[in-house]
């Protein structure tokens, strides 16, 4: 996948609106490969939503979607299990870990399915993110900041096209956002990935080639 394009698009329950001073809603944006994006958005403007119209997750939504030239509306599951095993690693704002497994367990689900990290690379991760003592704790039991490291983890554990992360260091501070903007900087780099973060305020620390308004 070369890009990802927004035509004209708007959630469903925002139609009617003409307050709309937005850079991507009602407007024509394409996402690139290999360039980094940050979408700046004020609480209650679709920053989420956006993301799972991208992710496929939600439809309510106008307009279209594209990847490359293709509607999304006409992917078939085989074809969208593919694009989240291979296009899109996504961090979704909520996390998405399961409670009830370890911090390890976690990871695994999704490199299993990948192969796309060695067992060292992982434990590597935890180190470099300062919770090596926390690879076998239940998530449950984790800080909110720790479970958003563990799960910027998961994400690295894939190939991709595109990282699509909503608000991925909301709740981590300086020195963390500084580790994990590094490290998936540096995994963009090496896949030729492009990288689309969302935020209300607290950055991620990657250079950023283009920042739109939601």
């Amino acid at each position: 996948m070369h890009s990802i394009s927004i035509n004209n698009s708007l959630p469903e329950i925002f139609v009617g609106r003409e307050d709309n001073n937005s850079q991507v809603w009602l407007s024509d944006i394409t996402f690139e490969k290999g360039i980094n994006y940050l979408i700046s958005a004020e609480s209650g403007t679709g920053k989420s939503s956006l993301c799972n119209y991208i992710f496929g997750t939600r439809k309510d939504y106008t307009g279209n979607i594209l990847f490359d030239d293709l509607n999304i509306n006409n992917l078939t599951i085989r074809q969208w299990c593919e694009i989240r095993k291979k296009s899109i690693s996504y961090l979704p704002q909520d996390l998405r870990l399961f409670n009830e497994l370890t911090a390890l367990e976690n990871i695994l689900l999704k490199n299993k399915l990948t192969g796309f990290k060695t067992e060292k690379e992982i434990t590597d991760y935890f180190e470099i993110l300062g919770i090596p003592e926390k690879i076998n704790s239940q998530v449950a039991l984790l800080s909110i900041g720790q479970q958003q490291r563990v799960a910027i983890i998961r994400t690295l554990c894939q190939p991709c096209d595109f990282f699509l992360l909503d608000e991925p260091v909301s709740h981590l501070d300086r020195r963390n956002n500084q580790i994990i903007s590094e490290l998936l900087t540096n995994e963009a780099k090496k896949q030729g990935a492009g990288i689309i973060s969302t935020s209300v305020g607290n950055h991620i620390f990657i250079n950023v080639d283009k920042e739109l308004k939601l």
